[in-house]
C-alpha cells in the first residue's frame, strides 16, 4: 500500500508540474507569436526617413514592448540582426550563443534554462521588418512552477511519512501474530543448516503457514534422504579409489620386487622362471584390469547401434571359446531366436559372466549357459554349483573392484571389474543383471533382452 501511495503520489505531482509547464511552453510561445507581430507591427507605423529599419529604432521598440503590457519584470528581450548581432538586451537577459543558431526558417523554438538559481522559458523566432531579417529571442521566469512543484513535493514527503508509520504499526501487528510458525521454519532451517538434518518444523494450523510448514518439512524428508545418498556415493567413491589404489599397489609391489631381484641377483633356472612368470602374471593382470576401466568407461559414453543377432551363432561361439576349457565343465543349453542388440558387447556380458562361474566353481565342477525364449525377451543365464553368494553381497558384487573372495579372485587374475562392466551394458541395451545365489549351493546370474528391441521376433518365437 505504501508503495502503490509512493508512486501514486509521485505521479501525481509530477503530472501536475507536467501540466504547468506544458501551459507556461504554450503561453510563451503564445507571446512570442504576440511580440513578433507587435514588433512587425511597431516597426511599419514608426516614420522614417530610411527604407532599412534603423537599429536606434529597433532597440527603441524592443525596450517598449519589454516594458509594456503587465509584463511586471518576469520577461526579457533580446534582438538580434541577421549576424547574431545584438541590437536590443533586456536588463538581466543571459545569452546563451548555441541557442540561437538553432533558429530556421519560420519555426519557433523553445529551451528550458536555469540561470543564478532560477527558472526560464528561452523561445526563439524569425522576423523580418522593412527588408530586415531579424532574430526575437524571450527569457519567461517560470520559478514559481518549480517552487509548486517543490512544495507539493514537500507536502507528499510529509503524507509518505505519515503513511508509513501507521503502515509500520499496522504490519509490526500482522507481523507479531505471524511469527511464531515463521519462528518455528526459522529455527527448523537453522537446525538443518547446522547439520541436523531429522528435525522437522512443527505444524500449527492448517492455513498457508500450515501448508508451508508441511511442504517444508516434505522437502527436509527428501533433503534428508538425498544426503544420506550422496554420503553413501562419496563413501562407494572412497572405497572404490582405496580399492583401486590396493589392486594397483600389491601386484606393483611385487613385480618391483622380483625385478629387482632378477636384476641385482644371480639367481637359478628355477627361482629365475618363478620370478618372471610371477611378474608376467601379474602384468597380465594390470592390463585386464586396465582394459576393464576402460571398457567401464568408455560404456557409460557411448551410443550403440544394434544389430540382429542369431543366438545359436552365439552360442556357438562361447561353445567354441570354452571348448577346452579343462578345469570346469561348460553346458550350452539354447532355444534359437532372433535378438535386436550390439553383438561384441552382448558377447562381453556372457564371457565375464561365465569367467566369474568359472572362477567361484571348484575344479572339476560346472558351469552351465542357458539361453530361452520368453514373452518379454530372451533370457540369458549363467549358473555354476560353486560356493554362493551370500544375500547381503548381492548389492556390492556389481561396484567395481569388489570381489566376494579376494584371494581366490587374485590368484584366478580376477580384479573385480567383470560384474561392473556388465551393468553398465546392460543398461545401454535396457536390461538389468538379476542375482540368485546360495551359499555353498551355487549362484545364477541373467538377464533379459526385451522383444520390442528386436525385429521379426514373431518369426524367432516360431523357430
Amino acid at each position: 500500500m505504501a508503495v502503490a501511495l509512493s508512486v501514486g503520489g509521485y505521479t501525481f505531482v509530477n503530472f501536475v508540474f507536467q501540466t504547468s509547464m506544458e501551459r507556461e511552453i504554450q503561453q510563451s510561445m503564445e507571446e512570442s507569436n504576440i511580440l513578433q507581430f507587435a514588433f512587425e507591427t511597431a516597426a511599419l507605423n514608426i516614420p522614417s526617413r530610411y527604407d532599412v529599419l534603423q537599429d536606434t529604432t529597433i532597440e527603441e521598440i524592443g525596450y517598449s514592448l519589454e516594458r509594456g503590457g503587465q509584463n511586471n519584470g518576469t520577461r526579457m528581450l533580446r534582438i538580434s540582426d541577421e549576424q547574431r548581432k545584438t541590437l536590443y538586451l533586456g536588463e538581466g537577459f543571459e545569452v546563451d550563443e548555441a541557442f540561437l543558431p538553432q533558429v530556421s526558417g519560420d519555426d519557433k523554438i523553445y529551451q528550458l534554462r536555469e540561470i543564478n538559481g532560477r527558472y526560464y522559458i528561452h523561445t526563439g523566432c524569425k522576423m523580418e521588418a522593412l527588408d530586415r531579417v531579424l532574430y526575437l529571442e524571450t527569457l519567461k521566469d517560470i520559478t514559481q512552477v518549480y517552487e509548486e512543484r517543490k512544495a507539493g513535493f514537500a507536502v507528499y514527503r510529509r503524507v509518505i511519512f505519515f503513511v508509513l508509520i501507521c503502515a509500520s504499526v499496522i504490519m509490526y501487528i500482522i507481523c507479531s501474530w505471524l511469527t511464531k510458525p515463521i519462528r518455528l521454519l526459522t529455527k527448523a532451517t537453522r537446525k538443518m543448516t547446522e547439520g541436523d538434518y531429522s528435525y522437522r518444523a512443527r505444524v500449527m494450523s492448517n492455513d498457508e503457514m500450515g501448508q508451508l510448514t508441511t511442504d517444508f518439512n516434505l522437502m527436509a524428508n527428501a533433503l534428508e534422504e538425498n544426503i544420506a545418498l550422496l554420503e553413501n556415493e562419496i563413501q562407494t567413491r572412497e572405497e572404490f579409489i582405496a580399492a583401486f589404489a590396493h589392486e594397483l599397489k600389491t601386484p606393483l609391489t611385487a613385480i618391483i620386487g622380483y625385478a629387482d631381484m632378477l636384476r641385482s641377483r644371480k639367481l637359478d633356472e628355477e627361482k629365475a622362471f618363478v620370478s618372471a612368470n610371477y611378474i608376467f602374471t601379474e602384468g597380465k593382470r594390470l592390463e585386464a584390469m586396465a582394459f576393464r576401466l576402460l571398457d567401464i568407461i568408455v560404456t557409460k559414453r557411448m551410443d550403440i547401434e544394434k544389430q540382429k543377432v542369431n543366438t545359436e551363432k552365439l552360442f556357438s561361439y562361447l561353445r567354441e571359446l570354452y571348448g577346452e576349457y579343462t578345469q570346469v565343465k561348460i553346458l550350452c543349453q539354447y532355444e534359437p531366436a532372433v535378438v535386436l542388440a550390439e553383438s561384441d558387447l552382448l558377447k562381453s556380458v556372457l564371457i565375464n559372466l561365465v569367467d566369474n562361474a568359472c572362477k567361484a566353481s571348484k575344479e572339476g565342477g560346472r558351469v552351465e549357459i542357458l539361453g530361452r525364449k520368453q514373452k518379454n525377451g530372451y533370457l540369458f543365464a549363467v549358473k555354476d554349483y560353486g560356493m554362493g553368494i551370500a544375500e547381503e553381497e548381492y548389492d556390492k558384487i556389481t561396484n567395481a573392484f569388489y570381489m566376494v573372495d579376494k584371494s581366490r579372485s587374485r590368484s584366478k587374475n580376477g580384479a573385480g571389474l567383470g560384474l561392473a562392466l556388465c551393468v553398465e551394458i546392460l543398461k545401454l541395451h535396457n536390461s538389468e543383471l538379476r542375482i540368485e545365489s546360495k551359499l555353498d549351493e551355487g549362484s545364477c546370474f541373467s538377464f533379459v533382452i526385451p522383444w520390442e528391441e528386436a525385429e521379426g521376433n514373431e518369426v524367432a518365437m516360431e523357430n
